[in-house]
């Protein structure tokens, strides 16, 4: 229906491609076919060879640009910026070509000592959190790289924060087209207590990445995402020890995970499982028998309603993982069914139709989560239970008019993507985070709250509330850092102080590292290599203690002969 509706909107750009065509369907008759002299054709040869050099001097200026156009033909994978700055088509080729004969993207060296925090000589010591990895040398040349890589990148360490939420219940939401600019406190007023209390991240980004299923991607493995490896984590193809569910399971937790749509779009059902949930629930695997799945979008008041007495009695602490849907577009009263429902609360609004619509979809998921409040605060969990939301992506389908209406300020390309974070406790003193971070942060800032031990080199995000510098990274390598802000398409850094260009430099490499570590990690399934390395270290331990415990029961053995003269000239002799 919404690619029916998306033609109809934009025919008349369809129509202009196809002048040509229509001219050709015409005319084609009137095309005057002659052949070409021995001169013409010399001179057409000449023209395209003259065509080629020129286009490969054209590539080779600026060559030590980072995202000039011979790196981003020959160094970078980089789709969305290419699409700008080459073209669909040439950027098609590139793709293509790379499919074809494999690529390996530049890993370039960072000068850590101008990227890392400054800390405080007083500040108190906390550990590293790693794991206990064998990343040596292998004789693989990818595997090398990348355990290259682990062994060299900065380490967050645990915090004041580590485990302060130990054995609490979480529930962990990615909500659909989410966003700050659909807060008001008089619609939404549960949402606008979340995102004024508790951890307050006013830096906060939403880099969108191939629509939902790129957000999902970075809100469950705390990755960046690349349009080349969505089709391998779409698949299930990879092992995700470290992914949340997995983890959880490993502290004890029982585990869910719903969706209020068809189970199997987008191979939801394939994804969610590698993860590690074994009960994922959605429309068309049972979650139709108790929610209306026949309506577009659905509901999410009515999904958590009808999924939370799954966990909400739990003797075991929980995590419940809902992917929503009630804020997907289209952002009109006659095609939502969500918009629809809550279209009394917005019409007094003086307001594009567009913008009321989509604050009528984010009145459902404020209903959503004031019944999950009111539930558990019966049940008496409440104060044991942490609320984590955050968006797939900002609303794309809205048109800017629209969103700087609902903005309380103007956004540009970059501040588009800028959103609220939410990491809620009804017991948690309001702490504002100051700190640039993004959706890929989020995995390992709560795996630190809960007191999860795990390796901080492995993940695309880092901790927020870490040691780490604050970075947040867009779908089209711009970025956010404590210093100002990178438009990459542009080529420019915007801030307020006098900036090393070195600054800018040593960014844009760990931008480009971090995100490559993310594609070579899922497309070699690093994470399962690691694992099964990490098992093999482990078994000579095993076995070595053992035979320490097998030579202590001997030791033991042999002391009981002891006879009770010996004993008391021993006992004796310590005394003395």
């Amino acid at each position: 229906d919404e690619t029916i509706m998306f033609i109809i909107r934009y025919f008349i750009y369809i129509i202009w491609f196809m002048i040509p065509f229509i001219i050709y369907i015409f005319f084609h008759k009137r095309i005057r076919k002659e052949h070409y002299s021995k001169k013409t054709c010399t001179i057409l040869v000449i023209i395209l060879i003259s065509s080629i050099l020129i286009n490969k001097i054209v590539i080779t200026l600026n060559k030590e640009k980072v995202y000039s156009t011979y790196n981003l033909i020959h160094n970078v994978s980089n789709t969305s910026l290419s699409i700008q700055k080459l073209g669909v088509l040439n950027t098609y080729y590139t793709e293509v070509k790379r499919m074809i004969f494999g690529f390996s993207p530049k890993q370039n060296k960072v000068t850590q000592n101008n990227t890392k925090r400054k800390t405080n000589q007083n500040e108190i010591y906390y550990e590293d959190n790693i794991l206990d990895l064998n990343i040596e040398d292998t004789g693989n040349s990818t595997i090398d790289k990348m355990n290259e890589y682990i062994r060299n990148e900065e380490v967050t360490r645990k915090n004041e924060y580590t485990g302060i939420y130990k054995g609490y219940n979480i529930i962990y939401i990615t909500a659909e087209s989410f966003s700050e600019i659909g807060v008001r406190e008089e619609l939404t007023p549960t949402l606008y207590k979340m995102i004024h209390s508790g951890f307050v991240f006013k830096n906060f980004y939403t880099p969108n990445n191939l629509s939902t299923i790129g957000g999902e991607f970075q809100s469950l493995t705390g990755l960046y995402p690349d349009y080349s490896i969505l089709n391998i984590w779409r698949n299930g193809e990879n092992t995700f020890p470290y992914g949340i569910a997995n983890e959880f399971k490993n502290i004890g937790y029982d585990t869910y995970a719903y969706h209020n749509n068809d189970y199997t779009f987008q191979n939801r059902d394939q994804y969610i499982a590698s993860q590690g949930f074994t009960n994922f629930l959605a429309c068309n695997n049972g979650l139709e028998e108790k929610m209306n799945c026949e309506r577009w979008p659905q509901s999410d008041e009515e999904m958590m309603n009808v999924t939370k007495e799954d966990y909400i009695h739990n003797k075991n602490p929980f995590l419940a993982y809902y992917m929503t849907v009630s804020g997907h577009f289209s952002y009109s009263f006659e095609n939502n069914s969500i918009a629809a429902k809550n279209r009394k609360e917005v019409d007094h609004l003086k307001l594009t139709e567009g913008a009321k619509a989509y604050l009528a979809t984010q009145i459902e998921l404020d209903k959503a989560l004031e019944n999950l409040v009111t539930s558990l605060e019966k049940e008496k969990k409440l104060d044991k239970t942490i609320f984590v939301l955050m968006a797939d992506h900002y609303p794309y389908e809205l048109d800017r008019n629209s969103i700087n209406q609902l903005s309380s300020y103007e956004r540009d390309d970059i501040e588009i993507n800028h959103n609220a974070l939410i990491i809620w406790n009804n017991q948690q003193k309001t702490n504002e985070i100051e700190k640039p971070c993004m959706s890929a942060d989020v995995l390992p800032t709560i795996y630190n709250l809960f007191g999860i031990n795990y390796d901080s080199r492995l993940f695309t995000g880092k901790d927020i509330l870490s040691n780490s510098q604050g970075l947040a990274i867009l779908s089209d390598r711009s970025w956010i850092s404590e210093k100002g802000k990178y438009n990459a398409s542009k080529n420019k850094f915007y801030s307020n102080e006098d900036t090393p260009i070195e600054y800018v430099y040593n960014i844009n490499q760990t931008v480009n590292n971090r995100l490559n570590l993310s594609r070579l990690i899922i497309e070699n399934d690093y994470y399962k290599y690691l694992k099964e390395k990490q098992e093999t270290r482990k078994q000579p331990n095993e076995i070595q203690k053992k035979k320490n415990n097998c030579s202590k029961q001997k030791n033991y053995n042999k002391k009981s002969l002891t006879s009770f003269n010996e004993k008391e000239i021993l006992s004796k002799n310590n005394s003395k």
